[in-house]
Order: structure tokens, then C-alpha cells, then sequence
């Protein structure tokens, strides 16, 4: 395969040369024949070639240019990428992980990684920017991040003393991202070698949490949840601003709704098909200005505040980490409330309510409001069902 051979010279250009700049470009080159759905992983460096093996620069930077066209739409070869706060601060004796981990009733998960990979930057910002997914793998899990080509001192399964690089070659770690979720004798229960959509990766940390890796088999156990992927789509339809639209020069006195949203996204699926599709639901977004927002778009966006970012630029200042994270605005521009859960109708109803009410403004509780608001609408016969 001629990506394989050209990625195996650049490695080995890069070990001769100590070229700092090829460590960003490994992250480039994806592996063949992976799943319809996405490619799963970017390949990582086996032994290098011959010392006999030469490359121009020429020849490399042809390579590069070839590498960067396998990239799938939407995705770009990132640098560094910062693991969320809540990944676990290790001192890397993976025993001691385990024997912490299973007295919180948790298990671990290796996560091997490397710096210009871009499905592990798919992973953090797509997966892990939905909520139930972090929920779930904070409750069941401690997530450790290493290096596969770092020099941190790992003290591995047998509590030899080794380095992040080493461990991950001992375990045959060929692709990034790559998951092992151990369990608490410190056993492999499921490897994941490369990205998995969120629906499935939601199934796997389900599985991982409870099985051991025999039967049920993760294959087995997949096929009998079958859960249905995200449509891959932004749904603008409920959008009553076009993203050219100068946020801070709008019609009238009506808040503004931002939706940060992301194609792969089922609560944002949920949110759309059904949750706004309700008549109750139409009304109160008829109250308001509205405008999707795809929170890792790179297209500028005038916003509220009379500046111009990008979308991608807005989302990190306000520190929009969840899809979707509904955020309001009031007719100055400022921000006023914003949702970063799974809510089903009657709260998001109530959210809007309280906000273009400007309830907000004499009742700082959003919970008390919400009661106050249920309880009115049962005293009028109207049962509600905080979960339908």
C-alpha cells in the first residue's frame, strides 16, 4: 500500500532527523478498509524502515499533501488537543489504578492518544462534548490518557517500571485512539482500536462497565441494542436567523435562542424531530430569535456582542462544551440562561418560558419556577410528564 510504505519513510526521516514538525504529520495517514461509518483510527509508526530507505523533501511533502487528502470532511490534522479536567491525574501504576478505581465501583479506561491524530481529536470534541456520555463515563469509569509515543514512567500490569511508548507497544497499540476498558482484576473486558460513533461507543462503555469480554462478546451484545446512529445533520429548519445574520442589529426587543449544536449529535436529533415539534413547544419558540450554531464550525459569525469569530472561536469563550447547549441572549446582547442537559419537553418549554417571560429577572431560582409553572398547569387540568 503506498501510504503505508511512504508513512513508514517519513517515520523513519523522522527518527534519523529528530524533525519535530513529522510528529504532527503521523497523525495524518488513516488505515484502509475500516468501517462505512468513519474511519476508525490513524495508524500509528511499526518499525521503521531500512536505514538504506531515503526520501526527498520533496517526495515527503508530496506524501503529506496525499495523507492530508484521506482526511474525512470536517476533519483536520490538529496538534495538541487538551484531555477534559476530568480524566483521571494518574502516577501511571496501572495496579493501583485498578485497586482505586474498583473500590469507587469503577473501572478504568486506557486511553492511548497521540498529538495529531484526528479522530482522537473526533473522539474529545464529538463524543465527549454530549452529556450522557460524560455522565456515564464518570459514574463507571476513571479514564487515564496516555501517550503512545510519551516518556512518562509507567509501572505496568506485572509492576515492571517502563515508559508510556514501551507500554504501548507491549500491548500492541497500532492505532490511535485506542481504549482499553479494564476490569477490576486488571483484565482487558474490551479493546477499541479507533474512533467509534457515539452510538455505538455509548453501547461499549455500557458493556465495558458490566462484562468481562466472553459472552455475551461485544459483537454480540452490539448486534442485540442495535442503536440507531445520529442522522449527521444540523437542523436549521427551526432556525428563524441565517448565519450571516448580525446578531446585535436584530428586529425588536425578542431574546435571542442560540442553539451550539454538531451534526453528530442524537439529543440534537431528539431535540428537533420531536421535543420543538410539539405545539406548546412551537409556541414558545415563536417568542424568540433563533439561530443554529455548529460549534465547530470554522464560518464567522456576528454575534451579540457586536464582535466577528468564528463559530468554533464563540462556542470556546463561552465555554459551550455539550450538544445541544441552548444559550439566550436578552435584547442587549447579554447573556441570560443557557441549558447544557438532556431535557425532554416540559423543561425545555419551561426554560423558554422563563426566559421570555423574563421571569428570570424576579425569580432567580429556575427550579422554583419550574414547580410554580407545573403546578399551574395541573390546577388547569393539564397533567404534566416530566419525562414524555
Amino acid at each position: 500500500m503506498l501510504l503505508a510504505e511512504t508513512h513508514f519513510r517519513l517515520t523513519n526521516l523522522q527518527q534519523r532527523s529528530g524533525m519535530l514538525l513529522l510528529d504532527a504529520l503521523l497523525g495524518v495517514f488513516l488505515l484502509a478498509g475500516c468501517e462505512a461509518e468513519a474511519p476508525p483510527a490513524t495508524a500509528v509508526s511499526l518499525p521503521s524502515a531500512s536505514p538504506a530507505e531515503t526520501i526527498t523533501s520533496t517526495a515527503a511533502e508530496q506524501a503529506v499533501a496525499e495523507m492530508a487528502v484521506g482526511l474525512d470532511e470536517g476533519l483536520v490534522n490538529p496538534g495538541y488537543v487538551e484531555k477534559p479536567d476530568w480524566f483521571v491525574n494518574s502516577f501511571l501504576d496501572i495496579r493501583e489504578d485498578v485497586a482505586e478505581a474498583a473500590a469507587a465501583n469503577k473501572r478504568v479506561i486506557l486511553y492511548f492518544y497521540q498529538d495529531g491524530c484526528p479522530y482522537c481529536k473526533k473522539l474529545l470534541d464529538t463524543n465527549l462534548s454530549q452529556r450522557a456520555t460524560v455522565e456515564k463515563m464518570q459514574s463507571r469509569f476513571n479514564v487515564i490518557a496516555i501517550n503512545m509515543w510519551g516518556d512518562r514512567e509507567v509501572t505496568d500490569f506485572t509492576g515492571a517500571a517502563t515508559t508510556e511508548k514501551a507500554f504501548a507497544r507491549a500491548l500492541r497499540v497500532m492505532f490511535t485512539p485506542t481504549l482499553l476498558f479494564l476490569n477490576e482484576a486488571g483484565e482487558v473486558a474490551l479493546r477499541v482500536n479507533g474512533y467509534y460513533a457515539p452510538h455505538k461507543f455509548n453501547t461499549a462503555l455500557d458493556y465495558a462497565a458490566v462484562h468481562n469480554g466472553s459472552a455475551p462478546s461485544f459483537r454480540e451484545y452490539y448486534a442485540g441494542i442495535a442503536p440507531s446512529p445520529a442522522s449527521g445533520k444540523l437542523h436549521s429548519a427551526d432556525a428563524s436567523l441565517t448565519a450571516d445574520r448580525p446578531l446585535d442589529r436584530r428586529d425588536g426587543e425578542r431574546p435571542l435562542l442560540v442553539f451550539f449544536e454538531q451534526k453528530d449529535c442524537a439529543p440534537c436529533d431528539e431535540l428537533h424531530l420531536d421535543v420543538l415539534q410539539r405545539p406548546e413547544s412551537r409556541g414558545q419558540l415563536a417568542r424568540f430569535d433563533t439561530i443554529l450554531i455548529d460549534m465547530w464550525a470554522q464560518d464567522p459569525v456576528q454575534r451579540p456582542d457586536g464582535k466577528t469569530s468564528s463559530a468554533a472561536a464563540w462556542a470556546r469563550e463561552l465555554d459551550v462544551k455539550y450538544a445541544p447547549s441552548l444559550v439566550f441572549f436578552n435584547s442587549a446582547g447579554e447573556e441570560v440562561f443557557r441549558t447544557e442537559a438532556y431535557l425532554r419537553s416540559f423543561h425545555v418549554q419551561s426554560v423558554m418560558d422563563y426566559v421570555a417571560s423574563g421571569a428570570y429577572l424576579e425569580q432567580p431560582s429556575f427550579q422554583r419556577f419550574i414547580a410554580a409553572r407545573a403546578d399551574a398547569l395541573e390546577a388547569r387540568g393539564i397533567h404534566v410528564d416530566l419525562m414524555d
